[in-house]
């Protein structure tokens, strides 16, 4: 998987379908390549902007002054309008952005406690398993970000002190699944074969489904 990570990314968008859109009433966004893009959104749509965007109102005593772009987007955004194009910065605006894409994310690596569910419910029925056998979530989310394709969409910086917050989307559940299968499938059997604590008498109910689910019985 790769790295999208918000506190390096300028964002580039095309400045006539930007207004084109603040000025549509619409309920739109603004993906991570770029894209303006209106709702309802893909199912696993990246977005550094969502909104819709309602003019102030105006009167003929006291006209209103037109709003740049950065005012529409709102403080937490920096925007540089530059001939055609509009350059973003989403960085400060990330709490709002885990709302808006934690509902499309394959799973949320943004609490102190970690990933502790799949979105996909075939993955979470492997991590649900997996665990029997003390293979948490961390190592298979680990496992999936070094082996399938997809985006970590983030915010990670080293300095003054190490900081990361990230959703993870990945492409392909299909993929994702036979990854993590085969991994937990491989882990577990070296478990019961040279470990005598897991020989099947000592395994709970629970651990023999999970050898059921496995193959692995």
């Amino acid at each position: 998987m790769k790295k999208f990570n918000l506190f390096n990314e300028i964002i580039t968008s095309d400045k006539q379908a930007l207004l084109k859109a603040m000025h549509s009433t619409r309920l739109f966004g603004i993906s991570i390549t770029g894209d303006i893009v209106y709702a309802p959104f893909k199912a696993k749509e990246i977005l550094i902007y969502e909104g819709q965007h309602t003019p102030k109102p105006s009167n003929a005593l006291m006209p209103s002054k037109p709003q740049t772009l950065e005012e529409m987007m709102g403080k937490n955004y920096q925007v540089l309008e530059d001939d055609n194009r509009v350059l973003i910065k989403a960085f400060s605006n990330w709490q709002e952005l885990i709302k808006i894409n934690t509902p499309r994310a394959s799973y949320d690596d943004t609490t102190n406690d970690g990933v502790d569910r799949f979105a996909d419910n075939h993955l979470e029925d492997i991590g649900w398993q997996a665990v029997e056998f003390s293979i948490p979530y961390r190592v298979l989310v680990e496992i999936l970000e070094e082996q399938a394709s997809g985006t970590i969409f983030c915010i990670e910086k080293e300095e003054p002190s190490y900081q990361f917050s990230g959703l993870g989307f990945i492409d392909d559940d299909k993929e994702a699944y036979d990854i993590l299968f085969e991994y937990a499938k491989s882990k577990i059997k070296d478990v019961i074969t040279h470990n005598d604590n897991f020989k099947d008498e000592y395994l709970s109910d629970d651990q023999l489904e999970a050898l059921e689910f496995f193959k692995l019985r």
